[in-house]
């Protein structure tokens, strides 16, 4: 029999973790174990301290479902609901990440890119880098698919399996506005070696650097997104 829903006003991934786990008689512990993270990141998501991922971003709700027999979509429902409410998705990129993104543009469209933001709000830069973000994301994502480069990721770099998951699931719920240096140095600079955007059409293109092509990219390593509302 499916586990009922226990949707109901108010509810948040918080509370539905708190209570299933205490009618489960389950641990935090065991909880972070089934989902293959530091035992840290199930205690801040149950302190409020971390705020819940979204679902297009992330495995655990899944893992975390199977483990405490929840209803199928309660996880991803409440995270929507929270996720909805919140503006963090909406801020403007701090300052250095917005000048190193830019790096990666061409010269001219930087500079134009510079110029139209003087005269509009950030709404155009904040598109763009979102856009460019979830071409990297998408590769990011597909990673946690397959366990084995990711163990020989945290080998090389002395961090547990959990640790590098952890690493790459943070990344994933980065929006324009949380961006950090690291995730440029991490993720971003290493797949990504150059974007451009038409202002004309809106079209972004994006060359991937061959080692995180797929084998369509790399015959052709260019990504093409479709047309944005660009200010101008």
């Amino acid at each position: 029999m499916k586990p009922m829903s226990r949707m109901k006003p108010g509810m948040t991934v918080r509370k539905l973790l708190q209570e299933r786990l205490t009618e489960t008689q389950k641990s935090a512990d065991e909880l972070a174990a089934a989902v293959d993270l530091p035992a840290h990141y199930v205690t801040d998501l149950l302190a409020g301290k971390r705020r819940p991922p979204l679902p297009t971003r992330t495995d655990v709700y899944e893992k975390m479902t199977r483990f405490l027999k929840l209803g199928r979509t309660d996880l991803a429902d409440c995270a929507r609901a929270e996720r909805a409410a919140s503006n963090a998705d909406r801020q403007s990129p701090d300052a250095d990440v917005q000048t190193q993104i830019l790096d990666l543009c061409s010269v001219d469209t930087a500079k134009a890119l510079k110029k139209r933001a003087r005269s509009d709000d950030d709404a155009e830069m904040i598109d763009l880098i979102g856009r460019v973000l979830i071409v990297v994301q998408g590769n990011a994502r597909r990673s946690l698919d397959d366990q084995i480069p990711l163990r020989i990721a945290a080998t090389r770099t002395g961090a547990s399996y959990p640790e590098m998951r952890l690493r790459v699931l943070e990344f994933l719920d980065t929006s324009p506005g949380t961006l950090s240096i690291k995730d440029l140095i991490d993720f971003v600079r290493p797949q990504i070696a150059s974007w451009d955007v038409d202002f004309d059409t809106g079209v972004l293109k994006v060359i991937l650097r061959p080692a995180h092509a797929t084998e369509r990219h790399r015959r052709n390593p260019i990504v093409r997104t479709g047309r944005a509302r660009l200010a101008g």
